[in-house]
């Protein structure tokens, strides 16, 4: 993977997710796994889900964040 750098800071990156339209307003937003490791760390990603109150899975690489408070349910 030749990996070039985000131009933005770890913060920069996060402040950058959650303030799209789709964060802002209690929507869903989908990052890449290895977008998430590379700029934030996993580990730090889910101390900010937790301190934002807000839930995210994972399926085939993908991370959907749902932006809001509510709980999430299985239909499965």
């Amino acid at each position: 993977m030749s990996g070039s750098a985000s131009p933005l800071t770890t913060h920069e990156w996060i402040v950058d997710l959650f303030s799209s339209r789709a964060a802002a307003t209690g929507g869903v937003v989908r990052r890449k796994r290895r977008d998430v490791e590379r700029y934030v760390g996993i580990d730090e990603f889910k101390d900010e889900l937790r301190r934002r109150g807000f839930h995210a899975i994972e399926n085939a690489g993908q991370i959907v964040i749902f932006c809001n408070q509510e709980p999430v349910r299985s239909f499965l």
